[in-house]
């Protein structure tokens, strides 16, 4: 592959919540790289959609020429930056009391200062001491994109923390044959190539993918013989790219409760939806375009490049939770 300013993201595709939360990534992880070098040596990225080359996928564009291994040492730069503000004192799950989650929201406020709130932007990210369950503990209630809580011995919170560290999967294959990947190889094979799932990492059940069912499986989907792998360099952009989408209170069906840009709820449960945008854009801009309050018009957001918008649904399958294939909505 060679250098060049653009960079086709072949692995991202537009139906699935896991790749657009790992372009999110994708871009925090470079800015947080960019903040932290010379000016004349900045990529100040940018990304804008293929709309006339198929399939649809996201083209990332940058200041200057630089081969793909590169932009992938420079984001994995930017990740270990940002994944050091992922430190929740050894809880699993985010199940913070009131009082809790106001001190950790304000110290962070306080603390952060130009350049530097990464860790204001992901405690802001993933919950609001204002939305509390209704329950009799008063436990705040997360981040809607938060879907593990301790089933199956899956915690977010624990796995938020241990996923973005983990710089590579485990070798693949056995003896000589194992090929052990670099963390810039794993990055590329999440960005430039179609995704193969081979990895045996934890993940957040934000790929359509692992949405696994008893009717669609010859036998027992728990067991291991039948499980799937994950991308694991999608799932540790994704994991810095939660940081973008802020939680905010709002008031419905009678309560306080935790809703974040681009997400929706209704009568058939919670939905996240996301632009398809022509002309290159900045993570400010892509988020501006996430909290527009007319994203689910599609032909009303025309004029700011938009081309089509997906809508991912959260999904129950028994006691675990997915979210499927985003769908276009209609103009």
């Amino acid at each position: 592959m060679t250098a060049t300013a653009s960079h086709r993201l072949e692995g991202l595709e537009p139906d699935n919540l896991l790749a657009f939360l790992a372009l999110l990534g994708l871009l925090r992880a470079i800015e947080c790289a960019d903040e932290r070098h010379a000016k004349g040596e900045k990529l100040l990225p940018r990304v804008a959609w293929d709309i006339g080359a198929p399939p649809l996928r996201p083209r990332l564009l940058l200041a200057r020429t630089v081969p793909p291994d590169d932009v992938c040492g420079y984001i994995a730069h930017g990740l270990a930056t940002l994944y050091a503000t992922h430190d929740f004192a050894g809880r699993k799950d985010p199940n913070y009391a009131q009082e809790e989650c106001r001190a950790l929201l304000t110290h962070a406020a306080e603390s952060a200062q130009p350049g530097q709130r990464a860790r204001a932007d992901l405690l802001t990210a993933l919950m609001t001491d204002a939305a509390v369950k209704d329950d009799k503990e008063a436990c705040i209630n997360p981040t809607p994109l938060c879907l593990l809580f301790g089933q199956g011995h899956q915690h977010f919170l624990q796995r938020l923390a241990a996923v973005p560290r983990e710089p590579a999967p485990p070798p693949r294959g056995k003896g000589k044959k194992a090929v052990t990947l670099s963390e810039a190889e794993c990055l590329a094979e999440a960005l430039f190539q179609p995704w193969h799932r081979t990895d045996p990492m934890s993940s957040f059940r934000w790929d359509p993918e692992e949405d696994v069912r008893y009717a669609l499986m010859a036998g027992d989907p728990t067991d291991s013989a039948y499980k799937s792998g994950t991308q694991h360099g999608a799932n540790r952009l994704a994991a810095v790219g939660l940081a973008a989408l802020t939680l905010v209170p709002e008031q419905r069906t009678g309560r306080v409760r935790p809703s974040i840009i681009g997400g929706h709820f209704n009568v058939d449960g919670f939905s996240f939806s996301w632009p398809i945008w022509r002309e290159p854009a900045t993570l400010s801009s892509i988020r501006a375009l996430i909290g527009h309050p007319r994203l689910r018009q599609p032909e009303a957001l025309g004029y700011l490049g938009v081309h089509q918008v997906m809508t991912a649904k959260r999904i129950s399958v028994g006691k675990f939770m997915n979210f499927a294939r985003a769908v276009a909505l209609a103009n």
